[in-house]
């Protein structure tokens, strides 16, 4: 089996740290995800039926924040970055492939399946916190917020409380 060659976790932390201490000193604000997601839906919706945003006060109240327009939000070009970022390390590396990893235990259907409902309920419940992890939690624990500091909690006690459960699909 061909060894990986991932960057250094500790590394990779501390670089983590640089990209969210510049965030801070360029736009003023942390990191996040869910809002540019956010943004791409309120987006669709004002192109594909304008009168039902028009209507909706979660939509208007969306748009009215954000006069320039939702894709012009600095969280959007955040997030093509990572992606921009993901495929071109990836590339480098040589780790581009179009495949699904998975435990030989499991189908890619049922990996698939999870990782889609798992992607649904982060974003729900993303949006009930009002943000995603790197926005709650790391910007959050930046800046030294209580906050920031029982969300980290919060999700590294879940995971570890879960992974027993749900771990049989990945190993």
């Amino acid at each position: 089996m061909k060894k990986r060659n991932y960057i250094n976790p500790y590394l990779g932390g501390v670089l983590l740290g640089l990209v969210l201490l510049m965030a801070y000193f360029v736009s003023g604000r942390g990191l996040g995800a869910s809002g540019a997601l956010k943004s791409v839906i309120i987006t669709g919706v004002n192109t594909v039926t304008p009168e039902h945003a028009e209507n909706t006060a979660y939509y208007k109240q969306y748009s009215q924040s954000h006069p320039e327009g939702p894709m012009k939000s600095w969280l959007v070009f955040e997030m093509l970055g990572v992606v921009v970022g993901a495929f071109v390390s990836g590339a480098l590396a040589g780790r581009l492939k179009f495949k699904v990893e998975h435990s030989p235990k499991i189908t890619s259907k049922r990996r698939l399946i999870f990782a889609l409902g798992g992607g649904i309920l982060f974003g729900f419940g993303s949006q009930l916190g009002r943000g995603c992890t790197s926005g709650s939690a790391l910007s959050g624990m930046a800046v030294l917020s209580m906050g920031g500091i029982i969300t980290m909690v919060a999700i590294f006690g879940t995971g570890f409380a879960l992974a027993y459960f749900f771990r049989k699909n990945w190993i």
